[in-house]
């Protein structure tokens, strides 16, 4: 039987914890053929990124049109873009391609180093924004693109009505307030205990809620994450539940986190 074939359209990670290499753990992970358009070389690890290269655009579309021409995918997942003309190829690329699109704006690495250069976000949101299935930015990410503060879980609700696409803000980088919208007060002080993510699909807000587990900072998890929701997607599962599962998985990854890297370790993809 012929696997769901996914592409990944990302920078590579030298240390396999994230980016093309991460994605294609994934992919192969949940059954899927995966393949590949590298648009950047890292030279990074777990302790952070030390250099990055660019191909030029016309390598980067020439990767593009072979790929295409030959496994039309089932799905498709977009990561790094370093360069504002890398995203024009992608975007130009992707035209009328009939297949869902998962899009991680990926802004910087876990360990804070920057990941898109000049221009490349805002050329992100103008090109790739209306293509996407689904686009999955953390909480920072979700604050730069649409220039709000994300304190509460009201706060997150109306980022997503504002990013103007169907949208999961993940929620692990903090724990929101439960309060009013764009004020950062609380009801009795409190904090959500959980790791909640809000899937916003252009209509209904779902949070998918789950537990915050004490394994520090892991590298990888956010391409991970959108992977896994384009093999899902590609597989034939709706967003809502293709969400839900990907996260599921990835909580069971992260129970499972191999013991090495300094100091964000990555996943062991199973």
């Amino acid at each position: 039987m012929k696997p769901a074939i996914v592409l990944t359209i990302a920078g590579s990670d030298c240390s396999g914890g994230a980016g093309v290499q991460a994605d294609l753990k994934t992919i192969a992970a949940h059954g899927c053929y995966g393949t590949s358009v590298i648009t950047s070389l890292t030279a990074q690890n777990t302790r952070g990124v030390a250099a990055i290269q660019t191909p030029p655009a016309l390598f980067l579309q020439a990767q593009l049109k072979a790929v295409l021409t030959d496994f039309p995918p089932d799905a498709v997942k977009i990561g790094m873009l370093w360069h504002k003309a890398s995203v024009k190829v992608v975007a130009q690329a992707l035209q009328g391609l009939h297949c869902p699109i998962v899009l991680d704006p990926v802004m910087a690495a876990t360990s804070g180093a920057a990941l898109a250069g000049n221009g490349a976000a805002q050329a992100t949101q103008a090109l790739l924004f209306p293509l996407a299935t689904l686009v999955t930015p953390n909480i920072p990410e979700a604050e730069a693109l649409t220039g709000m503060r994300i304190i509460t879980e009201a706060d997150t609700e109306t980022a997503a009505r504002a990013m103007g696409c169907p949208v999961l803000i993940k929620g692990a980088h903090r724990r929101l307030r439960r309060g009013p919208a764009g004020t950062g007060a609380a009801t009795n002080n409190a904090e959500e205990e959980g790791c909640n993510d809000l899937l916003f699909d252009g209509k209904t807000m779902l949070w998918l809620r789950g537990e915050r587990l004490p394994v520090g900072e892991t590298h990888g998890t956010g391409c991970t994450l959108s992977s896994a929701i384009a093999c899902r997607l590609a597989l034939g599962h709706s967003l809502p539940e293709s969400a839900r599962l990907s996260k599921s998985w990835l909580t069971w990854l992260l129970n499972e986190k191999p013991d090495f890297g300094v100091p964000n370790g990555p996943l062991l993809h199973r």
